[in-house]
């Protein structure tokens, strides 16, 4: 199975996600939270078109909170749709039992789920980028924790742009680790979309860019 982490500008469309589906052969897309905002539908009709699994995020504008964990296979139908701070939910796809923790999930609740499935993979879709190093140290030694305590592989993205309201910078991050807490890649500041082999955990850097 061949995954894609995306990083891409915050936009009111989902253009770089038609982009990247359009150009790279892959299994799944990863993408941050709320990227898609209230476009679900379109995002439903290309995973069909292009039988592709779309794992990120989402949001509905008049709820509070607003985002949601989006999972679409590649048939188009939602997998799952689960609103912030409450427990992750679990599917499985592709032989690969899957859930997502929502940007500061990581640090608020961590891995919480009510499944009783075994968690091979946990999508870490994140808003915007870090606001220090110190924070970007934290939550990518979070993520290693969360890794190691559950065997889990945990991979998170946020957008390349964007800032958290009243920081000063925006790191964009990016990040991979296998079950037993080792690196598969860890990008500061490097927006590069990868593709990763679950099979033979290879990571491959996409030297073009979102515009």
């Amino acid at each position: 199975m061949k995954l894609l982490i995306m990083q891409p500008k915050l936009e009111k469309t989902i253009l770089q996600l038609k982009d990247v589906v359009k150009h790279h052969d892959v299994d799944m897309v990863i993408f941050p939270e709320g990227y898609l905002n209230e476009n679900l539908e379109e995002a439903r009709q290309l995973a069909r078109e292009t039988h592709t699994i779309l794992a990120g995020g989402h949001r509905r504008m008049d709820h509070q909170p607003k985002d949601y964990a989006l999972l679409i296979d590649a048939t188009g139908e939602v997998q799952i749709d689960r609103q912030k701070y409450t427990p992750i939910t679990a599917v499985t796809i592709n032989n690969v039992t899957m859930g997502h923790i929502l940007c500061d999930e990581l640090i608020l609740q961590g891995l919480k789920t009510e499944s009783e499935q075994s968690i091979e993979l946990i999508i870490h879709p994140i808003g915007v980028g870090m606001f220090s190093q110190a924070q970007f140290t934290e939550w990518v030694e979070k993520a290693r924790q969360i890794a190691t305590e559950h065997q889990v592989m945990v991979i998170g993205v946020s957008h390349r742009d964007g800032m958290f309201k009243g920081a000063s910078e925006s790191i964009p991050i990016a990040y991979g680790f296998q079950s037993d807490g080792s690196e598969l890649f860890i990008a500061n500041n490097d927006p590069r979309s990868r593709m990763i082999d679950l099979t033979t955990k290879k990571v491959s850097m996409i030297e073009e860019v979102a515009p």
